[in-house]
């Protein structure tokens, strides 16, 4: 999917892609899908920065709102990700995909199984 991490600290992650015609779909434009793999990554990612050593998790959902469609012209782009809340068997997040001028192409909330060792 050619996803970076650019930033990981404790309840946030930050990924970055640059859409490429790869990730189109048959009607010229990026796949949604790709969104919603970006978002669930990061937040995922916030999640698990949280957990201590040996704890794991899963998605148990995810809602994504898409707001605008993605193109080769877009150009590099951000998904940011934080946790809403992490309690002992579940967490929340919310991420935004977002261009370099800042503008929001779409943005979603997880909930999270958390697995404790």
């Amino acid at each position: 999917m050619d996803f970076r991490i650019a930033e990981i600290s404790a309840g946030r992650a930050v990924f970055l892609v640059t859409p490429a015609e790869f990730h189109y779909n048959p009607i010229g434009v990026v796949h949604g899908g790709v969104a919603a793999t970006l978002l669930d990554s990061a937040m995922g990612c916030a999640v698990h920065s949280t957990l201590p050593a040996g704890a794991g998790y899963t998605t148990l959902e995810i809602k994504v709102n898409y707001i605008k469609a993605m193109s080769v012209e877009t150009g590099e782009v951000r998904c940011e990700a934080n946790t809403i809340y992490v309690g002992g068997r579940t967490a929340t997040a919310e991420g935004k995909i977002l261009d370099a001028k800042g503008k929001l192409y779409a943005h979603a909330t997880t909930t999270c199984l958390i697995f404790r060792p």
